[in-house]
């Protein structure tokens, strides 16, 4: 199902449609954890899109390492022309993310995943994590991004929105998946710990920092 997703076409106007929509509300909350990843040394990034983060992260810290993984060449290209000053500490995979396998010697100690998780079914996404925690280590970080339908009044602005996004993800790209997915199950079954929240857009967007146990 996702094998025919395609995001070359949007790659180049990504940055204008997201700007139309929220505005600065995304990367607003993309960025929100930065501050506390000047730390990491191995970073894994899932789907940054035009890179933005990415840059950032290279930028604010000199030691950490990434490799990013996107199924877009269009996305990568921005990415990589995004990040060229950090060539040396960055390597880009074309592969669908439900492809990706990571070297056996990988030992990562930041995951990175901002709108991107709801992209794929809750099975997916425990295949997805269940093949990447073994190449954590204990205490990894797993900062994430995304949409949630809040409760209360904004509980009908929020389900309009976030209908309205997959109606047009699903015209221009072919992205099959329709709601959004109970990611924080997939996480805590895989021993994560939600370490942090913060909601933006009256609780329409979530910024959040897990933390990986390695289980006996």
């Amino acid at each position: 199902m996702m094998d025919r997703t395609s995001f070359d076409r949007i790659a180049r106007p990504y940055r204008t449609l997201e700007y139309l929509t929220l505005g600065k509300k995304l990367a607003r909350t993309r960025m929100y954890f930065l501050p506390d990843l000047v730390h990491a040394r191995k970073a894994l990034v899932l789907g940054d899109g035009d890179g933005r983060f990415l840059a950032a992260l290279l930028a604010a810290n000199k030691n950490v390492e990434a490799t990013a993984i996107d199924s877009s060449n269009e996305m990568l290209r921005l990415l990589r022309d995004r990040c060229s000053a950090f060539s040396s500490r960055l390597k880009t995979v074309q592969m669908n993310a439900l492809s990706f396998t990571p070297p056996q010697d990988a030992r990562y100690d930041l995951v990175v995943s901002h709108f991107f998780l709801d992209c794929f079914t809750e099975p997916q996404l425990n295949e997805l994590i269940r093949c990447i925690t073994p190449a954590l280590e204990p205490g990894a970080r797993w900062v994430v991004s995304d949409f949630r339908i809040p409760t209360g009044i904004m509980r009908l602005p929020g389900w309009f929105l976030v209908r309205s996004l997959y109606l047009a993800f699903r015209l221009l790209t072919g992205l099959r998946t329709t709601k959004l997915p109970q990611y924080s199950s997939c996480l805590l079954e895989a021993g994560f710990t939600l370490v942090e929240q913060r909601l933006f857009q009256a609780g329409m967007l979530s910024a959040e920092s897990w933390q990986f146990s390695e289980r006996s």
